[in-house]
């Protein structure tokens, strides 16, 4: 029996303005520190469960693939010809708009009759499509995401293709603004996502502040006493002994319950 069965008492019941603990006795060191002692394998059964739930749903999950192809972005010139440093800004500035055509319905309607893909494939290749312009050169990186690694770089490199096809479609004469594959796409080895070892440390670091989130609330909701010094605080006189636990042997339970019944 606990303490609290045996002479009726519960901490609650204890509680007064007088005798109530004050923030600082409640959240003091050794308060934390006697808490996620008491509560350490709480804490660590929750990071458990949230660490081996997340890993197991990564792992389950259709691995991803990305293609990247490299287009540079130029303009055609005439004779000896050479681009200033305005030119080079312009295209620069012209490198913006090309990534913007990439996943575009003309883009992906043509990479879909290319490659005779499923009726209605344009919109899933301008879902996966990306493209991003490198910063401060007349290069555009596109990239393409597709479960299958053989896929993902076939379909980069057509729109690549295509998209140096468009650009030159649109943009004729003297100073054409050109858009040439420079780097095809290569085989993808790894998956981009998922990412078991880092969702796991993820979940890990979650699941380990949750527990300890979850030990402080069940040391909050508890009418039990744990040790002498809380017993003193929340009554607010000192004890005169402690009565240890000990285990009593089923038949010295029976002679007790007829004891008990014979008063």
């Amino acid at each position: 029996k606990t303490l609290d069965s045996m002479l009726g008492w519960k901490r609650s019941d204890m509680l007064t303005e007088e005798t109530t603990p004050g923030r600082g006795s409640m959240y003091s060191p050794q308060r934390i520190l006697q808490t996620l002692r008491r509560r350490m394998w709480t804490i660590v059964l929750v990071a458990a469960v949230t660490a081996g739930s997340a890993l197991g749903f990564s792992m389950l999950q259709t691995p991803t693939y990305e293609a990247s192809v490299l287009i540079l972005v130029g303009q055609e010139t005439t004779g000896d010809t050479n681009l200033g440093a305005a030119d080079v800004s312009e295209l620069q500035e012209l490198a913006l708009t090309v990534a913007k055509a990439v996943p575009t319905t003309p883009v992906a309607e043509t990479v879909v009759e290319r490659l005779d893909l499923p009726e209605g494939s344009a919109g899933e290749v301008i879902k996966n499509v990306s493209a991003e312009p490198d910063p401060g050169t007349m290069f555009v990186n596109v990239s393409y995401k597709d479960s299958d690694p053989e896929r993902a770089r076939l379909i980069a490199n057509t729109i690549g293709k295509v998209l140096s096809e468009k650009i030159s479609e649109v943009s004729v004469g003297a100073n054409a603004i050109t858009a040439t594959v420079w780097e095809p796409a290569t085989l993808p080895g790894t998956p981009i996502s998922p990412d078991p070892i880092r969702d796991g440390i993820i979940a890990l670091m979650l699941g380990s502040l949750l527990g300890v989130v979850l030990a402080f609330l069940l040391g909050y909701v508890s009418d039990s006493w744990n040790s002498r010094d809380e017993v003193e605080e929340v009554s607010g006189v000192p004890t005169l002994g402690v009565v240890p636990k000990f285990r009593v042997s089923a038949r010295r339970k029976e002679i007790l319950a007829s004891k008990e019944g014979e008063r």
